[in-house]
């Protein structure tokens, strides 16, 4: 200990111990519930282990809190200055075309050392550092839209799973951290983004097909409704969600709980929090352990994504708005107003 403001922490690791310096330890990145900066990093140094397989060799976006959950976040998509040199990086290359150095996780003390820095949430991409163009994961956002809840996003989450099923694929929920929930599912790193997103669309409409009065893949907001949004833009490049064990910058210091299918229907998300998940780690161990075992493919997927296509006119869908105009892409003007326009 150099002084009160600055502990060395050793953090084991596969490569050994690594010293991990912890400043400013009293500071306050939850004042609603008095959470220093020194519980977040204890947090993450107690689900290091699963955090760590779930991002292993993962580029990373790091979303910082430097003035607490009261404050303006900002995200960090390129490796910061001064990084010791056992942090590994990757590069990406965004939808501009430009490259960047990211931060690559790959044991628990590279969590801790961004913890330190005042990150809460690591957003993951869905690629690992040796292809960073074929994703290994499949990811859907389940996202209760007004007037509904995450009661809504589980039972349609359990669809989701039947669909999944049928594609070949097997799904792993976790909550999100806030109302909705993510499914991840394990795929081979043979198809590229476009592809994967191709693939994510088909699940979601067949999805919103079968429970149209609770699920939509409706990308204007406008046209939801009380509807559970089936965010199928969360696949395309650079977009990225919380990993699992994630702290989310919210008041009530929620986390991005790993959950087994038979518990999705009774959970209640907030009682995943920074205090209450490592005890439920140790006693349940992580529901997502086996998940790089059960890597499927999008065969089944892009053959609904193209019988879509051909048998009812249902192809590409808008990309999100940061995004240059992709091949096939539909306008991106909402409905209401591209009705005006075309009145006069």
């Amino acid at each position: 200990m150099a002084s009160k403001d600055v502990v060395t922490l050793q953090v084991p690791g596969p490569d050994g111990d690594r010293d991990v310096r912890l400043t400013s330890p009293d500071k306050v990145a939850f004042p609603a519930l008095g959470i220093t900066k020194r519980e977040v990093v204890e947090y993450y140094l107690a689900v290091g282990e699963p955090m760590a397989r779930a991002l292993r060799d993962r580029p990373t976006n790091l979303k910082r809190f430097n003035d607490g959950v009261d404050g303006d976040p900002f995200f960090v998509k390129r490796v910061p200055k001064g990084a010791p040199d056992w942090v590994r990086t990757c590069t990406v290359t965004f939808p501009s075309g430009r490259t960047a150095q990211s931060v690559s996780i790959t044991e628990p003390a590279t969590i801790a050392w961004a913890a330190n820095l005042n990150t809460l949430d690591f957003h993951p991409w869905p690629v690992r550092c040796g292809d960073t163009e074929h994703p290994d994961e499949l990811r859907i956002d389940l996202d209760p839209q007004p007037g509904t809840d995450f009661a809504d996003a589980a039972a349609v989450a359990m669809v989701l799973r039947e669909v999944l099923d049928e594609a070949g694929l097997v799904g792993w929920p976790k909550t999100s951290g806030g109302r909705g929930l993510h499914v991840f599912a394990r795929i081979r790193p043979e198809w590229d983004f476009i592809e994967v997103r191709h693939a994510v669309i088909a699940i979601a409409r067949r999805v919103a097909a079968r429970i149209p009065d609770r699920a939509t893949v409706d990308w204007w907001k406008e046209e939801r409704g009380e509807r559970v949004f089936l965010d199928f833009n969360q696949a395309a490049r650079d977009r990225t969600i919380a990993s699992a064990w994630s702290v989310r910058g919210l008041p009530a210091a929620t986390v991005s709980m790993p959950l087994t299918w038979d518990a999705v229907p009774d959970v209640e998300p907030d009682d995943f929090t920074l205090r209450t998940v490592p005890r439920l780690l140790a006693e349940r161990g992580d529901p997502h352990e086996a998940m790089d075992d059960s890597a499927g493919g999008c065969e089944t997927a892009l053959q609904w994504y193209a019988a879509d296509e051909r048998d009812h006119g249902l192809g590409e869908m808008p990309y999100p708005p940061e995004y240059p105009k992709m091949p096939g892409e539909p306008m991106r003007v909402q409905p209401s107003r591209a009705r005006h326009t075309d009145g006069g």
